[in-house]
Order: C-alpha cells, then structure tokens, then sequence
C-alpha cells in the first residue's frame, strides 16, 4: 500500500510517535510524506520515508495530485484546529479523498483505526482499485 503521511506542526510530534508506535505495520508499506513530517518521522521511527515538498511549499499538492492520479490508498494528515489554515487545508485533501475513495485520517484516534484496518487486510479493495 501506498501511504501519505503529513501534520501541521504541533501535530508533527504526535506523529512521530504514532510511526513509532506502528512501525512494524508501516514499513510494509511504501510510505510518503511531507518534508518537514518526513524527516521527523524517518529520525524518530527509522522508517523509510520518500520526502516530498515541504507543506507551505507544495507538499498538500503534491499529495493531492497523487490521490487523483491513484497513487495513494491512505492518507493521514494529522491536522491542528487551531492552525490558521486548518479550514484551508482540510478542505483541499478531504476532497480529493472523498472523491476517489481514499481512506483519509484526521487525527491519531482515527489513523489507529485505519491501520489496524490496514494489518487486518481491510484495506485489500485498494489493489484492486489501483490496478485499472
């Protein structure tokens, strides 16, 4: 599975110590995240990560254009309310995710969710789903 991994900055820490947590699901997977995001993870989880442009650089677009192209079957991008462009942000990728049917994570109770989900197999429909 291909996995979007990003977070606003005082959410980047708590992601870290998600990754770290579910590490041994994770590097099953290819993962990919924002720069920023990236390297904190990679640092902290030892994970291998493929780093794309930084958030306020391009990253949200980057991740949005792989969701329309198909590329991604999860996205998790643990997002801060009191972030100004919390609205801005969560608008543009859960859209994109809605409209291509990309399981799409929010916050840690959710992402825990999807990637127990993720280890049960639940998420298998995405192979197929990638493959047209």
């Amino acid at each position: 599975m291909y996995i979007a991994l990003m977070a606003h900055d005082n959410k980047k820490e708590l992601m870290a110590q998600f990754c770290i947590a579910y590490k041994s699901i994770l590097a099953q997977h290819d993962l990919r995240a924002t720069r920023r995001t990236g390297i904190m993870i990679a640092e902290a989880a030892a994970l291998d990560i493929q780093f794309l442009l930084s958030g306020t650089l391009g990253g949200l677009e980057q991740i949005s254009s792989q969701v329309a192209f198909n590329e991604l079957d999860l996205v998790m991008f643990f997002l801060d309310p009191k972030n100004p462009k919390y609205s801005e942000d969560l608008s543009q990728i859960s859209r994109m995710c809605d409209e291509y049917s990309i399981p799409f994570a929010t916050n840690v109770a959710t992402a825990e969710v999807l990637i127990h989900g993720l280890e049960r197999g639940d998420l298998a429909w995405r192979d197929i789903i990638r493959r047209r």
